[in-house]
């Protein structure tokens, strides 16, 4: 809690203290991170005397300083540094990069993004009349005019299509229930 460095090797900086410099004392307000290094005794001393506005030369040179240290960069300039900064870090550049080899190569050992259709499915799609493209919906639709054509209600009563309407509602129970054919 002292602020001592404890692995410091230094001397103490003070004239004719030859004391192991444990304390940070700022040399000056113009450069913040460069110390002195004192033992305790004389990095008290140093602090006590020390003065951060009297080390400025006068308040129109110190109004000239910070004004020029005040940071002018919008914060659009600020975002685009931090990207370039957090691009950087991945060994790229531009970040248009990852759209040629950079975005490709970790597609190569990427699984192809066509449906995995099990026989099953193949089947239904099939019986169905769909294709292994169309979504739920769109086989829904399909499936949706079949019944319509097949059903005995719907066709005069008529009963020589009933296996076909069965294998229809099979087909369809596969596809709904398949976690491949989404919405």
């Amino acid at each position: 809690m002292t602020g001592a460095v404890e692995t410091s090797t230094r001397k103490c900086e003070y004239n004719g203290c030859n004391a192991v410099g444990n304390y940070r004392a700022p040399q000056s307000p113009d450069r913040p991170g460069e110390f002195h290094w004192f033992c305790r005794k004389h990095v008290r001393e140093y602090n006590q005397n020390w003065d951060f506005f009297k080390a400025q030369a006068n308040c129109k040179d110190l109004a000239e300083k910070s004004e020029s240290r005040v940071e002018t960069k919008s914060v659009e300039e600020r975002r685009t540094e931090r990207e370039k900064l957090a691009w950087s870090r991945l060994g790229v550049n531009d970040p248009t990069e990852i759209l040629g080899t950079y975005g490709t190569r970790k597609n190569e050992n990427r699984k192809s993004s066509k449906k995995r259709v099990t026989p099953s499915e193949r089947r239904a799609l099939a019986i169905l009349e769909a294709d292994e493209s169309w979504s739920k919906n769109e086989i829904r639709r399909q499936y949706r005019v079949l019944v319509k054509h097949l059903h005995p209600d719907m066709n005069g009563g008529d009963r020589t299509d009933e296996s076909r309407l069965k294998e229809v509602v099979w087909a369809w129970d596969q596809i709904n229930s398949s976690r491949n054919f989404q919405q």
